[in-house]
C-alpha cells in the first residue's frame, strides 16, 4: 500500500465514523496509473450494504464534466465543431434570437439559455423532447456569448441534443460506446442508467441542516426571498433552479430520474470518472481520449467574471471549471463538482486526476473533497 493510499484511506475512514460522511470512494490515477482506489462506509443505510470500488454513485453536476467530455471526443473525431451554430444542428433552437449561439457557448455556459420553465417537475426532466423543445422555444437572457451564467440543468439537454443531432444517437449511448466502453468503465459510468444496474447504485441522503423555517413564517416569504436570489428567478416563466426538481437526495435516489437521460448530472464511481480525466491528460491503458493539442485547447481559460446566475466570480474552460474549490483553486486544475459534494478534477501540471463520490448530500459543502483533495495534491506536488 503507497503512503498516499493509506493516509486517503485514513481520512476516509475518520469522515465515515466521526458520522461527517455516510460511504464514500475517492480514485487517483496519476500519469494514467491507478494510485488511490478507496472506499469507506456504507453504500445504502438501511440494509447496511457496504460501498465497494464500482458502486455508482448519483453525483448531480460532477456529471457536467463527463458531457463535457462526449464533445471533446465527437470533436476529436471531426464529428462537429466548437464553432458550430447550434442551430445548425438543431435548427428550432435558433429562434428568438438563438442562431448565433455555438457549441463553445453551450460548453462556457454562455447560450442565454440558463433556465427551464418555472414548473418543471422531476417527471418533466425525464422526458427528453419536452425539455428540448422547452429549451428551444426559450428566450434568451442575455445575447448569446456575450456573459456567462450557469446553466444547472438546461445545460445537459443542450449539449446532449447537440449530440445526438450530429450523431443520431442519444448521449448515453456514446458514452458508453466512445467513452466509457474503451475505458472498460461502461458498467460504473453512466447518464440513464440501466434498470438491472439500479440495484448496485449507491442510495442518497441528505445531510442534516441546522437551518429550519420559522414556523410563523407567511407563506409568501420564501418565494419573495428567492426572488432577490438571481439563481431562484423567474424570467419570462423560465427559471434556473425550478423549486420542483432540486436535485436533492430524493431526487438522486428516483428510478425515473436515474434511468433517464438527464445529462447535467451523472452516475458513476470514483475510478470511473477519475480514469476518464486520466484519459484526457494522458493515455490509459493504451486509450487516449484527445490529443495533447486538443488537451491544451480544451483546458484554456475561455471566460472569466462573475456569474450572471450564481452571482459569484467564475473561471471556466471549455465545458469545465478551472480551479475546484476555494482551497483547491489552482489554475491547472479542470474538471467539475456537484452540488452533493462529489467532484472530479484533472490537473495538467502534475498529470493527477482525482474524483470523489459520496451519498450524504451535503449542499455544497464541499470540506471533504478539500480535505481528501490536499493530501493527494500536497503529495503529487
Amino acid at each position: 500500500m503507497n503512503d498516499m493510499q493509506k493516509r486517503v484511506q485514513e481520512a476516509a475512514d475518520r469522515l465515515v465514523e466521526s458520522g461527517t460522511e455516510r460511504g464514500l470512494q475517492v480514485a487517483v490515477y496519476r500519469h494514467g496509473e491507478p494510485v488511490v482506489d478507496v472506499v469507506a462506509g456504507v453504500a445504502d443505510p438501511a440494509t447496511g450494504r457496504l460501498v465497494t470500488p464500482d458502486t455508482p454513485f448519483y453525483s448531480t453536476s460532477t456529471g457536467k464534466g463527463v458531457t463535457s467530455t462526449v464533445v471533446h471526443v465527437l470533436v476529436e473525431r471531426g464529428v462537429l465543431g466548437y464553432d458550430t451554430p447550434i442551430a445548425e444542428l438543431w435548427p428550432e433552437f435558433g429562434a428568438h434570437g438563438k442562431e448565433r449561439a455555438t457549441v463553445r457557448h453551450a460548453l462556457t455556459h454562455s447560450t442565454g439559455v440558463p433556465g427551464l420553465p418555472a414548473g418543471t417537475t422531476p417527471e418533466d426532466l425525464c422526458d427528453w423532447d419536452g425539455m428540448c423543445a422547452a429549451i428551444a422555444g426559450a428566450k434568451p437572457w442575455w445575447e448569446p456569448g456575450t456573459r456567462t451564467g450557469y446553466h444547472p440543468q438546461s445545460f445537459g439537454y443542450l449539449i446532449g441534443e447537440i449530440v445526438r443531432r450530429s450523431t443520431g444517437r442519444p448521449i448515453s449511448q456514446i458514452l458508453r460506446e466512445e467513452v466509457a466502453g474503451p475505458l472498460g468503465v461502461a458498467g460504473e459510468l453512466f447518464f440513464g442508467v440501466p434498470e438491472s444496474e439500479l440495484a448496485r447504485l449507491a442510495r442518497l441522503e441528505d445531510a442534516p441542516s441546522d437551518f429550519e423555517m420559522p414556523a410563523e413564517m407567511p407563506a409568501e416569504m420564501p418565494a419573495e426571498m428567492f426572488a432577490d436570489i438571481p439563481f431562484f428567478r423567474v424570467v419570462d416563466g423560465y427559471t434556473a433552479a425550478p423549486m420542483a426538481a432540486m436535485p436533492d437526495a430524493a431526487f438522486g435516489n428516483r428510478a425515473d430520474v436515474l434511468t433517464s437521460d438527464i445529462p447535467a448530472g451523472g452516475t458513476m464511481s470514483a475510478r470511473a470518472v477519475a480514469r476518464m480525466y486520466a484519459a484526457l491528460l494522458g493515455e490509459v491503458d493504451g486509450v487516449r481520449l484527445v490529443s495533447p493539442a486538443r488537451l491544451r485547447e480544451i483546458t484554456e481559460v475561455v471566460v472569466t467574471g462573475v456569474d450572471e446566475v450564481t452571482g459569484t466570480p467564475v473561471t471556466r474552460s471549455l465545458g469545465y471549471a478551472v480551479g475546484a474549490t476555494e482551497l483547491l483553486d489552482a489554475p491547472t486544475l479542470f474538471g467539475m463538482a456537484g452540488s452533493g459534494g462529489s467532484a472530479a478534477y484533472a490537473d495538467t501540471a502534475t498529470g493527477i486526476a482525482i474524483a470523489m463520490t459520496k451519498n450524504l448530500v451535503s449542499g455544497g459543502d464541499f470540506g471533504t473533497f478539500d480535505e481528501i483533495g490536499r493530501i493527494v495534491m500536497n503529495a503529487g506536488r
